[in-house]
C-alpha cells in the first residue's frame, strides 16, 4: 500500500526523485498518467492492468466513457527509475499538473499522486469532518 507525503523538486530536465519507500512497490516499470483534481497518478503495472480491464469493459457507445478512457490512456506513459531513483516526466504531464519545481508525492493506497506544491496546498483546504460524515454512505465507518 502506498502511504505518506513527500516533498521533492522537479529538476530543469523534468526529472523527479521517487521516494525510496515507493520504489519497491512500483517495480521496474510503472504507469504515470493524468489524474483527477489536477494531479498525476502513478500506478504499478498490476494496478494499471486492473484499470485497463475496467476501461475495456466500458461501452464505446457512451460518450463520457470514451472521454474518460481517452483522458486516462492518451496521457499515460510507461516510466522506469534511473540509477538515482528518478523518473523523467514528459512535458505534457508536467504542464497538465502545473509541475514546475516544488512537488508533493502522496501515497494513496493503490497509487501515488504527484501534485504541484501550490495545488496540493489549495486542495488540502477542506473540512475532513464534513467529508467523513458522507463516507458512511459508502459503508466506511471508522
Amino acid at each position: 500500500m502506498f502511504m505518506g507525503e513527500y516533498n521533492h523538486t522537479v529538476d530543469t530536465k523534468g526529472r523527479l526523485i521517487i521516494p525510496s519507500k515507493f520504489r519497491d512497490l512500483l517495480g521496474d516499470e510503472f504507469i504515470v498518467t493524468k489524474g483527477l483534481d489536477g494531479c498525476l497518478f502513478v500506478f504499478p503495472k498490476n494496478e494499471w492492468q486492473i484499470i485497463e480491464e475496467k476501461l475495456r469493459g466500458l461501452p464505446l457507445t457512451n460518450k463520457n466513457a470514451r472521454k474518460f478512457t481517452r483522458f486516462l490512456v492518451a496521457g499515460a506513459t510507461t516510466c522506469e527509475l534511473d540509477k538515482q531513483g528518478r523518473i523523467l516526466l514528459p512535458q505534457v504531464l508536467r504542464d497538465f499538473a502545473g509541475l514546475e519545481k516544488d512537488v508533493v508525492l502522496a501515497g494513496n493506497i493503490n497509487r501515488i499522486e504527484i501534485w504541484s506544491k501550490e495545488n496540493w496546498t489549495q486542495n488540502s483546504d477542506y473540512s475532513v469532518d464534513d467529508i467523513a460524515e458522507q463516507m458512511e454512505d459508502f459503508g466506511l465507518i471508522i
